[in-house]
Order: C-alpha cells, then structure tokens, then sequence
C-alpha cells in the first residue's frame, strides 16, 4: 500500500503533545506506564509491610499519606491498596508499557511502514488513556477512599453497598474509558500490520516481535468490549440505579445476578493474561535469536504456537471459577481445555532453549533480562499446572499460592520482558546507550529478588495462607508463617529499592548518555539496519524492499565474505553478489534511510 510523507509539524505542541508520529505516542505511553509503575509498586510495598509489620506504621508514605491513622495501615485502607495495585500494575503499568509504549514505536519500523494506518486515531488512543489515568487519580482522592472491591471488583462488593462512595466508580469508568483506548489502538495495530507491511515482508518474514503484538490486538479488540460492557452496566448500577449485578432477591422480580458479572469479567480475563504475555513472547523469540547469533529455532511453529495459544485463550475462562458452584461437567471441560493450551506454551518454551542451545550468546543486558523471562514464565507455567486441575484447585483457590502463580506468569514475565525491550530499543528510542554496568546490576536485583518474592508466595499458599487477609497473623494456624512472610518482604523491599538503580540509569542516559550507533547490538531488523537512531519524522525516505526473514544468523559463508555474521533482511543473498567484487556489500551501519 502507497505511503505518503507528510510533513513534520514545527509548533511544539503538535510536535510532543497531540503529536501523531508513532514514536512520539510511543515515547507518551511509556512515560505514563513507567510514573504508574512506581505508583503501583509503591503499593506493593505497603502491603507487603503490612504483611511483615502489621499495624506499625509505614515508614516514609505512611507519613505522608496516611497521617490520620498514624502512618499505620487500617483494614479499609488495605483492601483499597490491594485492588488499585492490582489494578494499575495491569491496565496502567503493563498495558501502556508493553503494548502502547513498544507496539506503537516497533510495529511501523519492523515492517517498514511510515507510520500507522490511523494516525490520529493513535493520537486519541493515547489522550483517552491518559482520561482514564486521570480518573485514577481522582479515585485516591475520594471522600470515602478508593476502590475497594479487588482488583477484579466483583459485585457485591462493588456495588454502592459494598464499596460506597465515588473511589468504585471512579475506577469503573476509569477501565471502560481505558477499554475504549485499548480498542482504538488495536484496531490500528491490526489494520497496519496488514496494510502497510513494506515490499516483500510476507506473514513468514515478520519478526517474532510483530506476531506477539498483532495477536495481542486482535484479543483485545475481541474481548476488551466484554470488559469494557461490564464496567459500564458495574457504572449504570452504582449511578443510575439499574440492578444488573444486584441480587434479584435484593430488588424483587427485576434484579440482576452477581455471577453475571464474574463471566463478563474472565471472558475478558483469561485471555487478558495472554494480551499481557503475547508481546513478551514475541520480544522474547526475536532477542534470545539476536544475542544467540542462530536463526530462531522452528520460528514457523513459534508463530502457530502463538497462534493456538490466542485461539484457545478464549475458551478457558471457566477454571477461574471452578468455585462457584459449576456443573462438574462443565468444570471437566475447562480443566482439558486449560491443559491443552499448555501444549503450544511449551513449545515456545522448547523453542528458546533451542535457540540458546549452542549459540554464541552475548550476554547483553537485553539478553540477560530475556533469559530472567524465559526462567521465571517456566516457574509459573510450571505452577498453573495445580490450578488448571479441579482437584488441586479445590484447596489452592483463593490461596496465596495463586497469587504467586499468576504473579510469575503475568507480572515478573511482563515485569523482566518489558525491561528486555526498554533496554535494547533505548538506543533506537532516544539516540543513547544506556550504561551496560548499570544494568547488569539492575537485572540480577530484579530476577533474584523477584523469584524470592513470589516464590515465597507459593510457599505461604501452598501451606495454607489465604489471599486478601489484612493481619494473617489473626489465625492460630497460618502464625508460623510470620518469618516466611517478613523475609518475602525483604525480597521485596530490595527489589523495589534495585528499580532505583534502572531510574537512573534511565535519566541519567536520556540526559548524558553515550551517543549510540545506528545497530549497536550488530541485528539484522529493518529498524536497526535502515532507519538513523532516533529515526527520521518518517521512518524511511525509500521504503525498503524486503528479501529474508529476521534471523539470518550464524552462516560461515557471510561471515567468510563480509566479515559478520548476519545479514540484514533488505541485503541480497550470497548468490546475488558478484564473488569477486572488491568492494563487497556495504555495512548496515553505513545504510541510511534508503
């Protein structure tokens, strides 16, 4: 499809604030999804004092911000910690991040587009976002706390009577206009990736990268809506007085059923943890083939793998509610549904370690961070198996054993995925190197601390600690858990106190950074190999004419001809080069924008 050049606006706010270059909108939702990082993360933190030091008060944000109990914790406010942290590290840290931050900056310049199909929808994409972010904030804010309800707000619990006041309603409207943006973007991402793929950038010639994050946005324009439906009708019911989550026996004849919610709500759910873990796949399979120097390892069955895993997450939902009174039938046929999609994740995983296997691996700080994913998604994985049988479900659900599973599988896998990407697209993002020392420290704090953290998790679940208690130490049984439970919170603390380093390492780059060269990581994707560091307005003043796929590495001829072991996807093959040309091919560092 013909891509125009339209050009580069010169007043500042359309140049940075309702810009509609990608990069730009790429660069606004990573700032947003890093401030809701340490935001939600700061939660974290108070809950897991809480854990360790029950109704002490918490140093530093106790002071600040709860000075009317004495900085010390209460029930009320717990509850509302534990739901705005499980719910801003989901929709406003790890979304934007992943999704809004790296699918906006990646998908244009790895299939050799100018930009996105829909620019300003992508522009509106961001600012409805950032109204959702807002309402947010304004649910901190309100007279008779935050939300309150989980961070799956189921009702009771969410309606007035349960969480009264506006913190509810603010965070249910902030997830449906958070859906809206969702789906605006998705719908962008798709339409591009099929449109405006560059010249011979056939399906089979796309980087892993691009396949995580075009499946990822067909669930979410799939099963946002389902969210974004309940969110609204959770609104009319504590606005509007409708009962369509009220108990009919609460309003008479007319009302509306609870359960309801729970299927709209994990329709959306399950697969929401593959919108989560797609691109992470994705960056995954194309960094562990870079750093490794071999092509990835059957890159066609990691692609239908990924494939399988979208279809099939639409059909497993049931087996979070194994307790709610299923037909055992019915719960039989989630628990098969929910071992088979096991089978496609593990071939991703076999996969990896193929592509590791023998490689000539340069441990790069990017690699480091993606070999910390590959560990800590086998764990999880490894975990879920327990919870997707009915059996073993029966005495983990609602256990704190689950909230170390999902933990390692969407959190510390998104969590060490995301800083995989941040740390090898800097330089291509912002024209610097970030420090390599630096970051290498900031990734042994983060993998250590973090599998500490929510390995101690499982253990206290699997010995028989529920989830969501404010003071678990109230019951006999569960004391003795008091040690394993403090040194957990340690685990956390140090790695609260490890991102510290990566913020200055960040700033510090943006700032003062080395000046980085065009492919400093010597890979062979059109981002790096055809567009400056930063990239020009847009992108590429000649679209390139792709020939190969995006893991041509570790073959002796190329390296006996030029000297290196790759060669880019744009470059001809061997035996289209004259064999006796002196001056051979050009370096891709030397390529500029054509």
């Amino acid at each position: 499809m013909e891509q125009h050049i339209h050009p580069e606006p010169k007043a500042f706010i359309w140049k940075y604030v309702f810009s509609i270059d990608h990069k730009v909108i790429a660069k606004q939702f990573l700032w947003t999804g890093l401030m809701f990082l340490a935001l939600g993360g700061t939660l974290a933190m108070m809950i897991r004092w809480q854990w360790a030091y029950p109704k002490t008060a918490v140093p530093v944000v106790g002071a600040l911000f709860l000075s009317h109990t004495g900085g010390a914790i209460t029930p009320p406010t717990y509850t509302s910690i534990f739901t705005m942290h499980g719910l801003i590290m989901i929709f406003w840290a790890i979304t934007p991040i992943l999704i809004g931050a790296f699918g906006n900056f990646c998908i244009p310049l790895m299939i050799g587009a100018r930009d996105m199909a829909f620019p300003k929808l992508n522009m509106y994409s961001y600012w409805m976002f950032f109204a959702s972010s807002v309402l947010v904030i304004l649910s901190f804010t309100s007279q008779l706390g935050a939300a309150s309800a989980g961070w799956t707000t189921y009702p009771p619990l969410s309606t007035n009577v349960g969480a009264p006041g506006w913190g509810q309603t603010y965070m249910a409207l902030a997830i449906f206009a958070t859906g809206v943006s969702t789906i605006m973007g998705g719908i962008n991402y798709i339409v591009t990736v099929i449109r405006y793929r560059a010249p011979g950038m056939t399906w089979f010639r796309l980087p892993l990268t691009i396949w995580g994050m075009w499946l990822t946005a067909i669930l979410n324009v799939l099963f946002v809506p389902v969210l974004g439906s309940a969110a609204l009708l959770l609104s009319l019911d504590r606005l509007a007085g409708t009962h369509f989550f009220v108990a009919g026996a609460a309003v008479g004849i007319q009302g509306g059923d609870p359960m309801l919610f729970q299927h709209l709500f994990w329709i959306f759910g399950h697969p929401e943890v593959y919108i989560l873990i797609l691109p992470v796949w994705g960056i995954v399979g194309d960094i562990l083939s870079f750093f490794s120097r071999k092509p990835a390892f059957w890159y066609k069955g990691s692609v239908f793998a990924m494939i399988a895993v979208t279809v099939l997450s639409a059909v497993v939902y049931g087996h979070h509610m194994y307790q709610t009174g299923m037909a055992p039938l019915l719960g039989l046929g989630f628990e098969m549904l929910t071992l088979a999609i096991s089978v496609p994740a593990v071939v991703l995983f076999v996969n990896w370690l193929n592509t590791i296997w023998k490689g000539s691996l340069r441990l790069e700080v990017p690699m480091l961070f993606a070999l910390g994913m590959v560990f800590v998604f086998g764990a999880g994985g490894l975990t879920g198996l327990l919870l997707g049988t009915i059996s073993t479900d029966i005495y983990l659900h609602d256990t704190m054993y689950v909230v170390g599973h999902f933990h390692l599988t969407m959190a510390a896998a998104s969590f060490l995925g995301s800083f995989s990407a941040l740390y090898f697209w800097f330089p291509k993002m912002y024209g610097k190197q970030m420090d390599q020392n630096l970051g290498k420290v900031h990734f042994w704090g983060s993998v250590v601390f973090i599998t500490l953290v929510f390995g101690g998790q499982l253990v206290a679940g699997y010995s028989g600690q529920h989830r969501r208690l404010f003071e678990p130490y109230q019951y006999t049984y569960i004391r003795h858990l008091a040690p394993l439970n403090r040194w957990t919170s340690f685990a956390a603390f140090a790695l609260g106190a490890t991102q510290l380093i990566f913020v200055v390492n960040f700033i510090k780059s943006i700032l003062m950074g080395k000046k980085a060269e065009q492919n400093p990581w010597h890979v062979s994707t059109l981002e790096w190999t055809h567009c400056a560091s930063p990239p020009i307005y847009h992108n590429f003043d000649i679209v390139p004419t792709v020939v190969r796929g995006a893991h041509e590495y570790a073959d002796p001829a190329v390296k006996k001809k030029f000297g290196r072991d790759y060669l880019d996807q744009v470059e001809p093959g061997l035996s289209a080069v004259d064999e006796d040309s002196s001056a051979g091919m050009p370096e891709p560092e030397a390529i500029g924008a054509e």
